[in-house]
């Protein structure tokens, strides 16, 4: 890792508003994340830039200005196309509701501002118009070692935001370093801090933690520390839940192992991280070979998912999506499947979701520590499968019939209803087990025979 930043590495926009303070006779320095990024050579996505300058002197500075948080000294300056972030260096008051400062007090000085955030990997800045590195709580240092250690005291660092703890467990999978012992014991004691978090925060904290090359170093994290007892009890009663004789894990190891080797988006991981959430609650003995079952976990599971998914506000397409890879992540595919078969499948899953179902189902196999090659190859069969009916073009949504609603209403003494639904449904059946059945020709006289006898029925 380099000890120092070369001034090219920053974004032109950013140094050029560097320049532009320093030119008003001010300091200016990026802060934070996007050094320690630069830094330890990842991508930057936000550029901070701290400055001397109070909110009133960035605004006559810049021409454009946005004060977007300016009662805690922070403008957006827009530059050259793009929002940059700028605040005046500051100190902080007491954290009563455990989330933002009660009032700031602007400093001159940028060790005091330094010494306000979490880790000392965040608490580092650079001044690109000098070429200079400032590092007052040794931040350099814990990353060469790649330690994650709080500034100053850890107790009054997670005490005054609750979201700080939530953090660390993110930054331990994402950059992929060790708590401190310190640091990681007062997590617990931040606790009922961490409770007045909104359930927005945790999201996308945990979805932040989903990008890491392996995101269960953060769920260990939460796990040991008391973060899941608040955020999610039910995933701890995977802790030392025994499997049957297909896994060489317990429910939670297993889980763990399914998240790290899945391929899928942030949504995606996090419905590898809920797959088997149902397990310990469905758990029971076989009485034909007193062997561990979890009967319809997959359901009990999607529904436990959708509850939890609804209070930390994930999205309606986020949670039909997670939803329903947990109901249907029991593939089970045989090479005795019809064709038909394999159509239904891709009927009953969704064209859309065919995809991250098999990636979830090829983390699920590694996951597993046994019988993977077969669950492996079953699963490579499958896809292949698949592909050869989707290339045939045959008919798998009722959208893609060769009649719509409007040919079926026709027949209907009703007129529309949710009869029309029922009987294109029925067709779409009869399709999935004949594609040669999907023509106008063949669907038609189906419809004058079946629409009479559904309409019928439903009086």
């Amino acid at each position: 890792m380099p000890s120092r930043i070369l001034r090219q590495q920053i974004a032109r926009p950013v140094l050029e508003i560097c320049q532009e303070l320093r030119n008003a006779g001010e300091r200016a320095w990026v802060v934070g994340g996007c050094v320690r990024d630069t830094l330890l050579g990842e991508p930057v996505a936000d550029w901070d830039v701290a400055t001397s300058a109070l909110p009133k002197k960035v605004q006559q500075t810049f021409r454009k200005v946005i004060p977007t948080g300016i009662d805690h000294g922070t403008v957006t300056v827009l530059w050259k196309g793009s929002a940059y972030e700028v605040t005046t260096l500051r100190g902080e008051g007491a954290y009563t509701d455990g989330r933002r400062p009660d009032s700031v007090v602007f400093v001159g000085d940028i060790d005091q501002d330094l010494a306000r955030r979490d880790f000392t990997v965040n608490a580092i800045a650079y001044d690109p118009v000098d070429g200079r590195v400032v590092d007052p709580f040794r931040g350099l240092a814990d990353m060469r070692s790649k330690v994650l250690r709080a500034v100053g005291d850890p107790k009054e660092r997670f005490q005054e935001d609750g979201l700080r703890i939530l953090r660390g467990a993110r930054f331990v999978a994402t950059l992929d370093f060790e708590l401190e012992d310190a640091t990681e014991a007062a997590f617990r004691g931040a606790l009922d801090t961490y409770r007045k978090v909104s359930p927005e925060r945790v999201r996308e904290e945990w979805l932040k933690a989903m990008k890491a090359r392996a995101p269960s170093r953060a769920f260990e994290v939460m796990r040991r520390t008391g973060i899941l007892e608040v955020a999610y009890p039910e995933l701890l009663e995977q802790v030392g839940c025994e499997q049957n004789q297909w896994h060489a894990y317990d429910v939670w190891n297993h889980t763990m192992r399914v998240l790290d080797e899945s391929e899928g988006d942030p949504i995606e991981r996090m419905a590898a991280l809920l797959h088997d959430v149902a397990k310990p609650r469905t758990r029971a003995r076989s009485d034909k070979t007193g062997d561990w079952t979890f009967y319809h976990h997959e359901r009990v599971g999607a529904d436990m998912a959708e509850r939890w998914l609804r209070d930390y506000k994930f999205s309606n397409r986020e949670r039909e999506l997670i939803g329903g890879l947990i109901l249907h992540h029991l593939i089970c595919y045989s090479s005795e499947w019809t064709d038909a078969a394999v159509r239904r499948f891709i009927k009953r899953v969704g064209p859309d979701n065919v995809e991250p179902l098999l990636r979830l189902g090829q983390a699920d196999a590694l996951g597993k520590g046994r019988n993977v090659e077969e669950e492996l190859e079953a699963l490579a069969e499958l896809r292949s499968r698949i592909d050869e009916q989707v290339e045939q073009g045959g008919a798998l949504t009722v959208q893609a019939l060769a009649i719509d609603g409007d040919d079926v209403i026709q027949h209907l003494e009703g007129g529309a209803g949710p009869i029309v639904g029922q009987v294109l449904r029925e067709l779409l059946e009869r399709v999935i087990e004949d594609p040669s059945l999907n023509t106008r020709d063949k669907l038609m006289p189906i419809v004058e025979q079946l629409a009479p006898e559904l309409e019928k029925q439903g009086r």
